[in-house]
């Protein structure tokens, strides 16, 4: 069993962040379960690309709106607390947060916690070694 709370992992390799966004990755493909598991938070009047060809990335907007832009498809969506999205055909995507968004995010493959947004806004897939 694991468990672990936010509060813990503030402030620890696990606490992840760039400009206008954080993330704290609870649970990492080193845990051995297959998925990784964040809470993301992006910050009020800012705008991020991103592309995760390697990655199924499913997202629960628990605080905040804003708009989701399917950039392979150019449809968008509002997006509001109980909104969910899925990326399960690696859609390119820009996010734009018209308040702070806070998000729970499932990543299959699991991420390791060591990869950075390429110039795509791509994590490269990265094995993840069991602890």
């Amino acid at each position: 069993m694991i468990v672990r709370t936010t509060t813990a992992i503030t402030g620890t390799e696990r606490d992840v962040a760039g400009t206008g966004w954080r993330s704290k990755r609870i649970i990492l493909g080193g845990d051995g379960v297959g998925f990784s598991f964040h809470e993301t938070t992006i910050d009020a009047g800012t705008e991020h690309e991103f592309h995760y060809r390697y990655h199924v990335e499913a997202v629960w907007l628990v605080e905040g709106e804003g708009t989701l832009t399917d950039l392979d498809n150019d449809v968008t969506y509002e997006l509001r607390p109980g909104s969910m999205y899925l990326l399960d055909e690696h859609e390119r995507h820009r996010l734009h947060a018209s308040t702070e968004m806070r998000m729970m995010c499932v990543f299959n493959p699991p991420v390791t916690g060591q990869e950075v947004h390429d110039s795509n806004g791509a994590y490269p897939l990265v094995a993840a070694n069991a602890s």
